[in-house]
């Protein structure tokens, strides 16, 4: 995927990032939800007055050489995080910090405070330094929405509320914006690799529906051979 795709649906108006206290202004519908919401990004995302221009004067080796994000080089934060809150559960800053989070473990654990102190240069389209303790916090946001997603998502594969078709068609959507963000990252997917993988997920897919069907005691019927599996 080329830089002008990325800037073309992600944005390029090269304005500056919004507070973070209104990452969340795009979030759910739902009045408490977003409230809540709010209050943890308000909460965890201050700038704290420890870090800031003195620290970034000199910039480390591995920072200055990460080019996680340079797809986004003029991306706007709000625009970014529009685009996640529309299609994921998670905002763009949670989003960018989890990914640098994973790649700055070392075997002592994560470098947060490298991580905050660099983090306009490490991300495009974030302009303030954080605190080690906002970058836990956002990760830790991360991690529980992924989660939560997660057991949301298995739920609704498990009830028996979708077919085998609607599951497809739901993993075909979703696989879509996955490997949009892994390739804004910089992954490289072969054409070969992405179909292997369509075809693995689409299979499990089918595998937890009529695993969930026997457990629930539904008949299953097979959308390729319209076979009826019944429950043993």
């Amino acid at each position: 995927m080329t830089n002008d795709t990325t800037q073309e649906r992600l944005g390029d108006d090269g304005d500056a990032e919004a507070t973070d206290a209104g990452d969340d202004a795009t979030g759910p519908t739902d009045d408490a939800t977003s409230a809540e919401e709010n209050a943890r990004e308000t909460a965890d995302t201050v700038p704290g007055p420890d870090v800031g221009a003195e620290a970034t004067a000199d910039v480390p080796a591995d920072v200055a050489q990460y080019d996680r994000f340079q797809k986004m080089d003029r991306a706007e934060y709000d625009r970014v995080n529009e685009f996640l809150r529309d299609r994921t559960y998670v905002t763009a800053r949670e989003w960018a910090i989890a990914r640098l989070c994973a790649d700055f473990r070392t075997d002592t654990g994560v470098e947060m405070t490298k991580i905050g102190e660099n983090l306009p240069e490490l991300v495009p389209f974030m302009t303030d330094t954080y605190t080690p303790q906002a970058v836990n916090q956002a990760r830790h946001s991360f991690e529980e929405k992924i989660r939560k997603s997660g057991a949301t998502f298995l739920y609704g594969a498990m009830s028996g509320f979708f077919t085998a078709e609607d599951l497809d068609e739901m993993m075909y959507d979703v696989t879509e914006i996955a490997k949009f963000l892994l390739e804004v990252e910089g992954v490289d997917l072969a054409v070969e690799e992405e179909l292997e993988a369509e075809d693995r997920i689409s299979s499990v897919m089918r595998e937890v529906q009529e695993a969930s069907a026997e457990v629930r005691g539904d008949e299953v019927k097979c959308p390729e051979c319209g076979h009826v599996h019944e429950p043993e």
